[in-house]
């Protein structure tokens, strides 16, 4: 007889029974729960051999391990409250899950829907390469929802891809003719003005339809290169890793790309101050510029916005004498000024007006452009006579504190820089003798930026949207119903996204949706550019007609930006009414 061994289990089991007991347990519908102390011996010894429901994972509980020491499963609500699953992202219901179902199969399957509903979010945004927390990459708010108008605003940004959604057929647009393809390229290059009617019976029969929606396909590019995508070009590199660039280490070859490259800049420039050409998009692989000519987005005269900047760009541009200006801090610093004029009416002492203003001038880096300014800030240490127990802060501490906020900004929306009248035919030079204009080093190293205009200009290669209709049946309360829908793909410029709802319009009979990718680093580009919302001369406006765009067209672009940074995202028309989203 041996004795008896402490903390030895007088359930055991050899290892045959075991398994034979987990293969009894398995043909069960549920595992086995113990909820209290006076349960029976094989009722403790089941339980304890029974596997532990973890949170998206099945662990076998060791055999030989005493009974007291073997702990119990945590109870249901425990369970399905637990952190692991908090973590995961996962709202569980207590009560609403099938009981058949184990939760680890539950946990998978949530999860699982989860990844697919991140993919769907994120699959479209912008093409930046970076971390969900970039500004740049910011989930649109889908409450700033507009009023019904008969026009929509002007989206400056460059859309990437949209997709229109109907409840009647986009077969028109489908295999168009060569004929067809023709006449539009000609109507194109001719501006060619095209007035469709309200509505079309049978847009599949319309050739003048089809030919209309061949014209506003097009759009022109340089440089072209076939094998390389060059739009977008901030954050191309992984795309275009790998591929052929002969040019990146010849520097003969670079010289000659570059110099035709500045000959089609010129030529667009020409062509824009002659208001031949209503604006212009320059894409590097940093950054991206838009030139707009007079008359265009509530200004008088030709303007250039540049988004995003860093501190070293801004102050190379100062070094060329190029006078800009900051939109976000400007707005900033006039309703900072609104406020300062408001408390000195009497809602508040002149001290803690000035108190309020130095803060905030601090906060912006824009504090005190001289010495004696920043002295002033410590004056009240000599009215308490404590001046020489504190250290007062030198020049070069709060140079450096300046410098900190002005480098805080780079790379987000808040850096874009305007540029007013003569100053953009300074900034046309700066930007064909910048040398850090075009990458030295990675796969874009050679490639001059790219130009892409709605009109043709010197060098440039015509190019056109790429567009499909697909048509998808959907299970809709046990019926099935036809869907139709319209895809572009392409860099959408804005006349080109106000032409297509000109023509869905008639095509459609006034009834469509249309969900818009924008180009995340251009969405900025809807900010105002100006103090006030002031009209402008019948002369300028007047002179812009010649530019090849659609009268209506034309007119939604000289408008006010109203948009700020953001951009529209949803695109919806009912009974010939337009409402969108942001």
């Amino acid at each position: 007889m041996c004795s008896v061994v402490p903390g030895y289990s007088p359930g055991f089991k050899k290892p045959p029974e075991t398994l034979r007991l987990k293969r009894k347990r398995s043909w069960r519908s549920g595992t086995t729960r113990v909820s209290g102390e006076s349960a029976a011996a094989p009722a403790h010894r089941d339980s304890a051999l029974s596997p532990r429901p973890f949170p998206g994972s099945r662990r076998r509980r060791n055999p030989f391990l005493s009974v007291e020491n073997t702990p119990r499963p945590p109870p249901e609500s425990t369970l399905l409250h637990s952190p692991t699953r908090k973590a995961a992202g996962v709202e569980w219901l207590v009560g609403q899950s099938d009981t058949r179902d184990s939760p680890s199969r539950q946990f998978l399957n949530d999860l699982q829907e989860d990844s697919s509903i991140w993919k769907e979010e994120f699959s479209e945004t912008a093409a930046v390469d970076s971390l969900p927390n970039d500004p740049y990459l910011t989930t649109p708010n889908t409450d700033d929802s507009s009023s019904p108008s008969y026009e929509f605003p002007a989206d400056w940004s460059i859309k990437t891809r949209l997709l229109f959604t109907s409840s009647q057929s986009f077969a028109w647009a489908d295999h168009i003719k060569a004929q067809e393809e023709s006449q539009g390229y000609v109507q194109h290059c001719r501006a060619t003005l095209i007035n469709l009617p309200q509505s079309i019976q049978e847009p599949k029969l319309s050739t003048e339809l089809r030919c209309a929606f061949q014209q506003s396909l097009v759009y022109w590019l340089h440089p072209f290169l076939p094998w390389l995508q060059l739009f977008p070009r901030i954050g191309a590199d992984r795309k275009m890793v790998g591929k052929n660039n002969p040019w990146s280490y010849d520097e003969a070859l670079q010289q000659v790309l570059m110099s035709e490259w500045s000959l089609s800049f010129t030529s667009l420039y020409n062509l824009l101050r002659a208001k031949l050409c209503p604006y212009f998009y320059v894409c590097t692989y940093q950054f991206t510029v838009l030139f707009r000519a007079a008359g265009l987005a509530g200004s008088d005269t030709i303007t250039a916005l540049i988004s995003p900047t860093t501190r070293g760009l801004r102050e190379a541009m100062k070094s060329e004498g190029i006078e800009f200006y900051l939109p976000f801090q400007e707005v900033r610093k006039r309703k900072w000024n609104t406020l300062a004029s408001h408390l000195e009416t009497g809602l508040a002492d002149d001290s803690d007006t000035t108190g309020k203003d130095a803060e905030n001038k601090e906060e912006q880096g824009m504090s005190g452009d001289d010495d004696e300014d920043d002295d002033e800030g410590f004056s009240w240490l000599e009215e308490m006579g404590v001046q020489d127990k504190i250290k007062k802060p030198d020049t070069i501490s709060i140079k450096l504190s300046k410098e900190r906020n002005e480098v805080q900004m780079d790379h987000k929306p808040e850096s874009v820089v305007l540029v007013k009248g003569t100053n953009t035919f300074t900034l046309l030079n700066f930007l064909i003798n910048c040398k850090s204009l075009v990458a030295s080093a990675g796969p874009q190293a050679g490639i001059p930026p790219t130009l892409i205009s709605p009109v043709s200009f010197r060098g440039a290669t015509m190019q056109t949207l790429k567009a499909r209709s697909i048509n998808v049946r959907t299970q809709v309360n046990a019926h099935y119903k036809d869907a139709f829908s319209l895809e572009i793909v392409g860099p959408v410029m804005p006349h080109s996204l106000h032409s297509l709802s000109m023509l869905l319009k008639s095509a459609q009979n006034g009834s469509f949706s249309a969900v818009c990718y924008t180009h995340e680093p251009t969405a900025v580009f809807n900010i105002g550019i100006s103090d006030e919302q002031s009209m402008k001369k019948e002369s300028v406006i007047k002179g812009l007609y010649k530019c090849g765009l659609h009268p209506n067209t034309l007119d939604q672009l000289s408008l006010y930006p109203t948009l700020g940074k953001s951009s529209i995202r949803l695109l919806e028309m009912n009974d010939y009414i337009y409402t969108w989203k942001i």
